[in-house]
């Protein structure tokens, strides 16, 4: 049984990651277009909680919700994972140098 759960840390750590970047992503637009908390909560008609802990990847956000709220920020979906690919992106060229085989 521990093998289990020992296999399922690292896709843990992988969500996590994925969570904590879409909401980082969201934040960070958020704030380059200079917009309040409540202001863009209410334009996606969510509570202001609810998107601050999306924000500090605390909470998972359904797809609707990551719609609506991207359209708040006068983004897109695309606009939003193209964001959030070059963070993680980033994030794997940290770990040093990748050996290919040919």
């Amino acid at each position: 049984m521990s093998a289990t759960v020992t296999s399922l840390a690292p896709r843990r750590r992988e969500h996590d990651a994925w969570r904590r970047a879409i909401g980082g992503r969201l934040r960070e637009a958020r704030l380059d277009a200079g917009l309040r908390l409540v202001d863009v909560a209410a334009a996606a008609q969510v509570s202001a909680q609810y998107l601050s802990e999306v924000e500090r990847g605390r909470k998972e956000a359904s797809s609707e919700v990551l719609g609506a709220v991207t359209r708040a920020l006068g983004m897109t979906l695309v606009d939003l994972a193209g964001g959030i690919a070059r963070e993680l992106g980033r994030s794997a060229g940290d770990r040093g140098p990748v050996l290919l085989a040919a």
